[in-house]
Formats: structure tokens, C-alpha cells, sequence
């Protein structure tokens, strides 16, 4: 069964269009990670600095992996962290129930 990664990015008033484009870079990179399944990448209409990503992993090893690689080496997370409000959040989760079917 898939495990699925919430990452929140809270980035500064004036930031977000290069925030948004250096997020989708990233999950544009992921695409290369063993294990990747896909993303759906979601901004706020009242608050367009919150962004929010639910990626989909064949598991939480695949997933840790990917950041645990990608995230200390990468110059788009560098360039991303200064338009932080606050460092990204990260939550690991299991799919319950999809369209009214359970899992």
C-alpha cells in the first residue's frame, strides 16, 4: 500500500511566485526518486504563500530516502529557505479512504 507525504511551505508576502516555482522544481526532481508515485501540489486562494504538497510514495522508506538525499544537497531547497515564514513542514501518512471507499 502507498504511504502519502504532507510538505507545508508558509513562504513571505512578495515571495510566492518564486517560492511556487522553486517547490515545483523540487517535485519536478522527485520524479527521479525510486519509489515516487506522484504529487498534487495546492495553493491557498486567500493565502497564496501557503503551499501545500500530498505526494505518494510505494512506501515511507522510498519516501525518507528521497528527502533524506535530495534535501541536504539541493541548491533549489537553499535558494527556497529564505523565503520561508517558517521551515517546511513534513507528515507522513497512510490512506484510509478514497471516494467513499476504504482501504
Amino acid at each position: 500500500m502507498s504511504v502519502y507525504v504532507i510538505w507545508e511551505t508558509w513562504l513571505k508576502k512578495g515571495a510566492e511566485r518564486e517560492g511556487l516555482r522553486l517547490t515545483r522544481h523540487i517535485w519536478s526532481d522527485m520524479r527521479s526518486y525510486a519509489g515516487y508515485q506522484g504529487h498534487l501540489l495546492v495553493q491557498g486562494q486567500d493565502q497564496p504563500g501557503h503551499l501545500i504538497v500530498v505526494s505518494q510514495w510505494t512506501t515511507r522508506e522510498h519516501a525518507d530516502r528521497s528527502r533524506d538525499d535530495y534535501t541536504p544537497r539541493s541548491s533549489i531547497v537553499q535558494q527556497l529557505q529564505p523565503l520561508l515564514v517558517r521551515e517546511r513542514t513534513r507528515s507522513v501518512h497512510d490512506a484510509i479512504e478514497a471516494n467513499g471507499v476504504l482501504f
